[in-house]
């Protein structure tokens, strides 16, 4: 059964990037035999919606609504603003293709860490800090995702302010894998 944790939360995974680096479909990638959007798309498998922000017609998966991206090329906070536009209200759990070892533990622990003050949740990386992919965004700061998208800024690092964003540490480090390249997936 669904956890009450998960209740008005949104799964969103943004699959509409370039791949440059990869030098082919990230999403279609295998690791362990399972392509990295299916393992995104389990992690997120206990939200009540589930949305994929890709092209239309790049992908299929059972149970999700395929929304194309409102400012395509424009990066993963333009992804996000799409997210909680089609959302429309709650909490958006936001992953990107290139983190297959997301699991519903890792939401989980996110879930639980959600606050009344917090419009953000992020898990910590030992070296790297808080993590903006991977994280919990409310619906309240499309407002300001906007603005920053129409200022010309595109780091998703600053969608939500310190005193607004929830942090989760302590979480293993085998979570914050982001695959880049296919040498990324050994």
């Amino acid at each position: 059964m669904v956890g009450s944790e998960w209740e008005g939360v949104t799964g969103v995974i943004t699959a509409g990037g370039k791949s440059r680096r990869f030098g082919s479909d990230k999403a279609l990638a295998r690791l362990d035999g399972v392509t990295l959007l299916e393992r995104v798309a389990a992690s997120l498998n206990d939200a009540q919606r589930k949305i994929l922000i890709a092209p239309r017609g790049s992908y299929s998966l059972s149970g999700w609504e395929v929304v194309p991206d409102g400012r395509p090329g424009e990066g993963p906070l333009a992804g996000l603003e799409t997210a909680l536009t089609a959302a429309g209200s709650g909490w958006v759990a936001f992953a990107g293709v290139d983190m297959p070892r997301l699991d519903s533990t890792y939401w989980e622990a996110l879930l639980q860490a959600r606050t009344a003050e917090a419009w953000a949740v992020q898990a910590i990386h030992p070296q790297r800090g808080p993590q903006p992919l991977g994280a919990l965004y409310h619906a309240a700061l499309l407002p300001r995702i906007t603005r920053l998208l129409d200022s010309g800024e595109r780091r998703l690092r600053l969608v939500s302010a310190p005193e607004q964003t929830a942090l989760v540490s302590g979480l293993p480090e085998r979570y914050f894998l982001n695959v880049n390249t296919p040498d990324d997936l050994t």
